[in-house]
């Protein structure tokens, strides 16, 4: 009995897709956080992707001592925010998934509800449709009823709300400590382990 003809493979591996993270930064107060992610991941094996909002520029300006463009020279590779046309608009761009620090509300409720007016939103929504992960640290308090229904929208669409809450056991000793652990953290969702963590052992007996 004759067998159907296999013909021998032809392909053969192309180059490795890097390892890509998306990191948003939006208007909301905490442009440090999207910083010191991009900080400690610049010279790392993984290329990471900016796309930041005019409110964030203006944040940026604000509350930290650095140009949009310094920090836009972190990053493997920046997207204008209206550039919906970009590469990371596609759930076929193989990516990590999405960080979005810090996350406005607004930023957060185009998410959630899949009603996308930007590159930003529409790059976490594309994550999100990918199943792939993506961690929103929102900030905002307090809340009202409509941002907690959001907020669950959101993470009934498989996104990670994470508030930048300082962890006091590991006892910082600064602002930037206080950052660090919470950036550290946020890239544990990703197995990125950049040391950033004072990791919690046990109370001693």
């Amino acid at each position: 009995m004759s067998g159907h003809h296999v013909p021998a493979s032809t392909s053969s591996a192309g180059p490795a897709v890097p390892k890509r993270l998306i990191i948003g930064i939006s208007g909301a107060s905490g442009a440090i956080y999207g910083i010191r992610i991009l900080q400690a991941l610049h010279g790392s094996p993984i290329e990471t992707h900016l796309v930041m909002t005019e409110s964030a520029r203006v944040t940026l300006a604000a509350e930290v001592e650095m140009t949009a463009q310094e920090v836009e020279a972190l990053a493997a590779e920046v997207h204008n925010v209206r550039n919906v046309g970009a590469s990371i608009a596609s759930g076929s761009f193989k990516t990590m998934g999405m960080i979005v620090a810090p996350c406005s509300v607004r930023s957060l409720s185009e998410i959630a509800w899949g009603m996308t007016s930007s590159l930003l939103t529409r790059a976490a929504d594309v994550a999100l449709k990918e199943r792939r992960r993506v961690v929103l640290m929102l900030r905002e308090t307090p809340l009202h009823i409509g941002h907690l229904r959001s907020m669950l929208q959101a993470a009934e669409s498989g996104a990670i709300i994470m508030p930048p809450v300082p962890a006091f056991y590991a006892n910082p000793k600064s602002l930037d400590e206080m950052v660090d652990h919470t950036v550290g953290r946020c890239l544990d969702l990703f197995d990125i382990d950049t040391h950033l963590v004072n990791r919690w052992n046990g109370l001693g007996k």
